[in-house]
């Protein structure tokens, strides 16, 4: 005889159990170009929504575990530093880059991020914040890459194009004020996706990867006298994220400044992780390498670019060359070292008077701290000029596709932050506009900041995606 109150323990049971499993990790779409999780290593222990939770406070709003559509994760990849049985983790491209990196009728070009220089080494046992692009750049030839650039370079662009912007539209009002930056791809998909009606206070620059592949895609091509499809870029970042941005069609500009259908300015974007696996893979003694240099025609940024990987950085160099631009003088020594937007706090804020005005600037250290400054853009009472938000604790130095060490925190964060403050000082181009690369490209290619030929090639546009989704 069938005990009824006995099966219906049993099918509540199973009804919890069922439950908790939905709820207690985030969801993860296969189609995610980010994320992947391999199911059977899940352990169900809640680490990644607890992630979810602190580090963006995207799971405070919105239902991060429920399956199917629409998907809302918008790929910062913290989730996959805080799981410890590597379930979760960035959607692997190295396979793909090894196929390439064997492919003799392409020209391989691969370019690396400021942040990634100060981890990679723990990679390899080394102490937590040390600064070493020579290893990393012989490393990168060593696998087979035809030009090894910096995306510093391209961070100054983004320096050039966005503080222009800024500056344009505090004097001449040609836009919204305060204005938001968009180097973080997570971030812009944020806004896209849940606050739709602060797009037009979002920069039109593109990100520093974005801003580098357009070049090389077209600049850098015609100096090759290659086709845009001729060339295989592949960007070493510190970002999950950037796997998703590089997949926005309105980015690749690179046929005669309009898009090709699949061709990219960025063909594949590599995690610090995934470049430590292919170094391991590859066999190649990363301690005892020889201090390689970057090649010629962006060979590095300013040292504003370089900070670009630290919460605040990008506020900085920015307020650097806004200074020039409306002073013509180089920036005093207390603008080349604004403590008050430095460091790991969640919001940051200073007053900086350039030639006599008062510019109110906000430096926001994930998202989950930008909610309260959101509404009073929304309600106009903001009283911000310019405003800085990167997603992951600490800026791209903390971010989603670097190592994975047990119990990252603060200490580990500042040592790799100050690793990049500590290089910007110890270099004699402080300021994008002294770079003569950047220069160069401007005379010979793109016309001046904001000229119709850097909007097309430097400067993006945004969508409304809220159609996409439902506030849960």
């Amino acid at each position: 005889m069938v005990d009824l109150k006995k099966l219906k323990q049993e099918k509540l049971k199973q009804s919890l159990k069922k439950k908790l499993d939905s709820n207690v990790r985030v969801f993860v779409d296969e189609n995610s170009p980010c994320l992947f999780r391999d199911v059977s290593k899940c352990i169900k222990c809640g680490r990644c929504k607890e992630a979810c939770e602190m580090a963006t406070g995207l799971a405070q709003h919105y239902d991060v575990n429920k399956p199917g559509k629409p998907d809302v994760c918008i790929g910062c990849g913290q989730c996959t530093l805080s799981c410890g049985v590597d379930s979760l983790r960035e959607k692997s491209s190295y396979r793909q880059v090894l196929e390439e990196l064997n492919n003799y009728d392409k020209v391989l070009v691969v370019s690396t991020a400021p942040a990634v220089r100060v981890a990679l080494s723990e990679e390899f046992g080394f102490d937590f914040g040390k600064y070493d692009e020579g290893k990393m750049i012989t490393a990168l030839r060593m696998l087979g890459f035809d030009y090894v650039f910096d995306v510093t370079f391209g961070a100054d662009l983004t320096v050039m194009e966005e503080a222009n912007e800024l500056v344009s539209r505090i004097t001449k009002k040609a836009g919204k004020l305060p204005m938001f930056t968009s180097c973080c791809p997570s971030w812009v998909k944020f806004v896209e996706m849940f606050e739709p009606s602060i797009i037009p206070n979002l920069s039109t620059a593109k990100s520093p990867i974005a801003m580098q592949g357009s070049i090389i895609k077209t600049y850098f091509a015609r100096q090759k006298k290659k086709k845009p499809e001729d060339i295989v870029h592949v960007v070493i970042t510190p970002c999950t994220a950037k796997k998703y941005e590089i997949t926005r069609e309105e980015l690749s500009v690179s046929d005669d400044f309009g898009y090709m259908p699949g061709v990219k300015d960025v063909d594949y974007v590599l995690t610090t992780r995934e470049l430590a696996h292919l170094i391991r893979r590859q066999n190649i003694p990363y301690g005892n390498l020889y201090d390689g240099t970057f090649d010629e025609l962006f060979p590095r940024g300013s040292g504003g670019g370089v900070i670009f990987g630290s919460s605040g950085g990008v506020m900085e160099s920015a307020l650097r060359e806004a200074y020039y631009i409306l002073t013509g003088n180089m920036p005093s020594e207390n603008l080349l070292k604004l403590e008050k937007v430095r460091g790991l706090n969640g919001v940051k804020e200073d007053e900086i008077n350039i030639g006599g005005a008062i510019v109110k600037v906000a430096v926001i250290n994930g998202i989950k701290n930008a909610y309260d400054i959101i509404q009073k853009v929304k309600n106009n009472t903001c009283d911000y000029d310019f405003i800085e938000v990167m997603t992951c604790p600490g800026g791209c130095i903390g971010g989603g596709g670097q190592p994975k060490v047990k119990n990252v925190d603060d200490f580990i964060r500042k040592k790799r932050s100050d690793a990049l403050y500590s290089k910007d000082e110890s270099l004699n181009i402080r300021c994008a506009h002294n770079n003569p690369q950047i220069i160069k490209v401007y005379n010979d290619f793109l016309d001046g900041p904001l000229s119709e030929t850097s909007k097309a090639l430097l400067h993006t546009k945004y969508f409304d995606r809220s159609k996409e989704i439902k506030k849960l």
